[in-house]
């Protein structure tokens, strides 16, 4: 196992972090007016809650995998090439869903978005079962941003 690093820890975060921040800059803004206009499927949240989500959410994604990066384990490759697939994934949603306003990608996207991330939890706790166990408010919000995408998807198609 490698030796804890505070400053390769704040890297993972802030990495994480910046994908998140590169995804919205390259969608373009204007998200609260568009997401406003849009007709949205019971439980859905104002637009301020989701940057605060995703803040909390970068973060326990760049911890957890840091504590991937740490291991010597066997699966530890395999662990980190999904959690770049699932990075991908969710960097792409934003551009498509705001910036292409392509609903039906979107929900393409969110669908195996989800899947890629429930992947990475089964083979982040075959490496270490804290990292795994973080990443379960990941899934959480997948599974319900991908109700959000489907059902704004069906409301208006």
């Amino acid at each position: 196992m490698k030796k804890f690093r505070i400053t390769e820890l704040l890297i993972s975060i802030v990495g994480a972090e910046l994908v998140g921040a590169l995804s919205a800059l390259i969608a373009g803004g204007n998200f609260k007016s568009y997401y406003q206009a849009l007709a949205k499927p019971p439980f859905s949240p104002p637009a301020g809650v989701f940057p605060v989500v995703w803040v909390c959410l970068y973060a326990l994604m760049g911890y957890s995998v840091y504590l991937i990066y740490l291991s010597d384990s066997k699966h530890r490759t395999r662990s980190l090439g999904v959690y770049a697939v699932q990075l991908f994934l969710n960097f792409l949603w934003s551009p498509v869903f705001f910036g292409m306003k392509s609903l039906f990608g979107a929900v393409i996207i969110i669908v195996l978005l989800t899947c890629a991330v429930a992947l990475m939890i089964s083979y982040f706790y075959k490496v270490r079962r804290k990292a795994a166990l973080m990443q379960l408010p990941y899934l959480a919000w997948c599974v319900y941003a991908a109700y959000l995408t489907v059902g704004t998807y069906i409301l208006n198609r």
